[in-house]
């Protein structure tokens, strides 16, 4: 399985050539490599942040397609935001998919819904049924000065989407989910914290990863040469002994900056029989 943020797979005002056009596309060479590298990750199940929406999901499918990589199982959610969608691809056949669109939090003097909803997909294997939690929470960019950075917003995000989880899922140590997908923040901070523990109880670990160089950016902010590590695989306790070599892969092939400012993240799973604890593998 991965995490993907595909960088605007959308209609938005880009600076193309020197040029800046209004609700242009992706640019066909940043969507070939973006297909190059799906294609060499051949992962089973793909999670996507920034997708436009249906169309651009099934343009996806059809280009991977005709290229012979077929992921014939597709869900992309309903939300608030319209333009930037999270999205999943997957190989296998769901056994249910429910949209949470309805995540609501305090904000300010008012309430606020997560912008992107949280997708809740479910599949049937050897190992028992497993939830994959799919996640893109607010980025920095604000014109709020009383929450510079976004970080009440994302944080508040992120625990709305957390309360639900644990509506699903009371018994963490007995559950097998993955939380996967573009936080906008680092490890130690909040949004990620809301999905490690509530008080005493542990809900989920952090997946260690790393790319063949043994860095773990995954988002490069260009224009001011910083990397970042915001997109994330969490791991149920009781999904953690199945989770293969005991840590994930940052993807870090030629090409793969051009396809997107995010590198992927892999983890896999062995959901025939549980593996051996590693402790070392999970942060």
């Amino acid at each position: 399985m991965a995490t993907y943020n595909l960088a605007n797979y959308n209609l938005t005002d880009r600076q193309i050539e020197g040029a800046f056009l209004t609700q242009y596309p992706k640019p066909e060479h940043e969507k070939t490599a973006l297909r190059r590298i799906i294609k060499r990750m051949d992962v089973d199940v793909l999670a996507l942040q920034e997708i436009g929406g249906e169309a651009f999901l099934r343009e996806l499918q059809r280009d991977l397609k005709s290229e012979g990589v077929n992921y014939p199982y597709s869900r992309v959610m309903t939300a608030v935001d319209e333009a930037r969608k999270i999205a999943v691809l997957s190989r296998h056949p769901f056994a249910s998919v429910d949209e949470n669109d309805d995540l609501d939090f305090k904000y300010f003097e008012g309430r606020e819904l997560v912008k992107r909803g949280m997708l809740e997909v479910r599949f049937d294997t050897p190992a028992g049924e497993i939830t994959l939690f799919v996640v893109h929470f607010k980025s920095p960019l604000t014109e709020r000065r009383d929450d510079p950075g976004s970080i009440i917003r994302r944080g508040r995000e992120a625990t709305a989407a957390r309360d639900r989880l644990l509506e699903r899922f009371p018994d963490p140590a007995a559950a097998k989910f993955l939380v996967l997908g573009d936080f906008n923040d680092g490890p130690a901070d909040r949004a990620v914290r809301a999905f490690r523990t509530r008080g005493d109880l542990i809900i989920s670990e952090l997946l260690a990863v790393k790319d063949s160089r043994g860095e773990t950016w995954t988002h490069s902010y260009r224009r001011n040469d910083v990397y970042s590590r915001v997109d994330h695989i969490m791991i149920s306790p009781g999904l953690k002994p199945f989770v293969s070599s005991g840590s994930g892969t940052v993807i870090d092939w030629p090409g793969v900056m051009s396809a997107s400012d995010h590198r992927p993240v892999v983890v896999e799973l062995n959901l025939q029989d549980p593996l051996p604890r590693r402790e070392s593998g999970l942060d």
